[in-house]
């Protein structure tokens, strides 16, 4: 009786509909077609790129390493025309420069590869417009390469506008635009090459300043593209070694002295085997080396008998060596027999067995323990 109760109480009442319960995947597709909406109530996300400092004597020796390998690859060419008329390739000179610079531009920036500079320092140009940031682990070098509108303009203003400018200058100091007074449209022209000369070394020392502060940007024509020089590499660390530099200052002090002809390696072979043997060298073992060899043997007559052989003075305590009765300093004899059992007289070559006082008893050498 209880249960018809409840069921007739729960029953609908005037005839009411019954709605079926739903589905138990409807919230999915719910929330599909709700999450468009909630997107775009939300504001846009702004991922900050983490703070990075690049070193900047990495980013200065880049560059430096680029100008050196452009002058060896400059030098290497003007060997090749050597045996031509001298001085034919001196009026194609900034058509040369370019023309590297477009060969090592080519074959790095236009290709995502870094220049030879900067391989060597673990740096790559990074678009610092683009903040798109990819994958989980963020490291702050992440980061597009340069876009081809940015490459274009990079080889635009770097080859291009130091070609025009070399090539103007060359013009004007040629026609001697500075000179001229009744041409007034050169006149204008050169005071305005002189002008722009002067902003953009203003503009560049202003950059050097920015870029030992913040350590982004070397010159003005990366800060103009924003590309922005980074490691390449996080995880390659920085080798500090002096044996490039002291090599160098040898070589350099080397050639000073008009010996350039010698390999390097040849040099420091040598230098290292007369390091090995400078302790082992005096002038009283060297003497009685080359006696055996010398032809001049009448100039031992000549020699003052009464200065000791090896100061060259007159001995203050005057010794003789036995058996051949020369006369020595005490502290000199002493010495040199104390060093060396074998010592031999350095006036008549032979091996001094025992010392005696001028007029005095024979003392025994002590042996070197």
């Amino acid at each position: 009786m209880d249960r018809q109760n409840l069921a007739s109480s729960s029953a609908p009442r005037g005839g009411a509909t019954v709605h079926p319960p739903p589905q138990h995947d409807a919230w999915i597709n719910t929330y599909r077609n709700l999450h468009p909406q909630w997107q775009s109530l939300l504001p846009p996300p702004q991922q900050s790129a983490i703070p990075i400092s690049i070193s900047r004597v990495n980013q200065v020796d880049a560059g430096r390493l680029d100008i050196e390998m452009s002058a060896m690859l400059k030098e290497q060419l003007v060997k090749v025309f050597s045996l031509m008329k001298p001085g034919m390739l001196f009026q194609y000179e900034p058509e040369l420069d370019a023309f590297l610079e477009f060969l090592i531009w080519r074959f790095s920036i236009w290709v995502d590869k870094p220049t030879p500079g900067n391989a060597l320092m673990n740096l790559r140009y990074r678009d610092e417009r683009a903040s798109e940031i990819r994958g989980k682990v963020r490291t702050g070098l992440e980061g597009p390469g340069l876009t081809v509108a940015q490459k274009i303009w990079y080889c635009v203003a770097t080859v291009g506008g130091q070609y025009i400018w070399a090539r103007l200058q060359s013009f004007s100091a040629f026609r001697r635009w500075g000179d001229s007074e009744q041409r007034s449209l050169a006149r204008g022209v050169w005071l305005l090459m002189q002008r722009m000369e002067g902003i953009y070394k203003a503009a560049s020392f202003s950059n050097l300043l920015l870029f030992l502060y913040t350590g982004r940007f070397r010159n003005l024509i990366e800060r103009a593209l924003r590309a922005r020089l980074v490691y390449g590499s996080p995880n390659m660390n920085r080798a500090v070694s002096f044996e490039y530099m002291n090599r160098q200052l040898v070589w350099n002090e080397f050639s000073a002295n008009n010996v350039k002809e010698l390999d390097f390696k040849q040099f420091s072979n040598m230098q290292e085997l007369l390091l090995l043997l400078l302790p082992l060298l005096n002038s009283a073992s060297v003497k009685s080396f080359l006696r055996p060899f010398s032809k001049d043997k009448s100039s031992d007559s000549s020699v003052d008998e009464t200065l000791c052989p090896i100061c060259q003075g007159t001995p203050s305590i005057p010794f003789v060596a036995i058996p051949c009765q020369h006369r020595y300093c005490y502290y000199c004899l002493q010495t040199r027999c104390s060093a060396s059992s074998s010592f031999r007289c350095p006036r008549c070559g032979e091996p001094v067995a025992a010392m005696q006082r001028h007029g005095g008893l024979v003392s025994n050498i002590p042996q070197k323990q």
